[in-house]
């Protein structure tokens, strides 16, 4: 379970590292849509998870790993935006968001069930 203070720190970092891909990392990554989904830090907050989800992209492991070969170029330029408001800019490892594909997987296996109608039960017998 995460503390307020790494739900917090999370956020900020969440919210700006959006801002960052939307705007200033077009010249890295062209007309790829990045969304921020998740961002999970370490209790003493050196480390953070971020879960990324991919648009407009054809190849996700080979654009994963684009992302992973900027990584300090990215976590330097978080720093220049929350720089002022944290103490360390944590380590930053990027990780594909998988959750709508497996939601959208789950919802086809539940449509594709065939269950039968319950029985109906009579109501006479009280």
């Amino acid at each position: 379970m995460s503390s307020t203070r790494q739900l917090k720190y999370a956020g900020l970092i969440q919210k700006d590292l959006s801002e960052l891909f939307q705007r200033d990392t077009r010249h890295w990554f062209g007309k790829a849509f990045i969304t921020i989904t998740d961002v999970e830090v370490s209790p003493d907050l050196s480390f953070a998870k971020i879960f990324i989800s991919l648009m407009m992209v054809d190849d996700e492991p080979a654009f994963l790993e684009l992302i992973k070969s900027k990584k300090s170029e990215i976590r330097k330029a978080l720093g220049l935006k929350i720089g002022k408001q944290v103490r360390v800019v944590p380590d930053l490892n990027f990780y594909i968001d998988n959750t709508q594909e497996n939601a959208q997987k789950m919802e086809d296996l539940l449509s594709g069930l065939k269950i039968p109608p319950a029985p109906e039960e009579d109501e006479s017998e009280d």
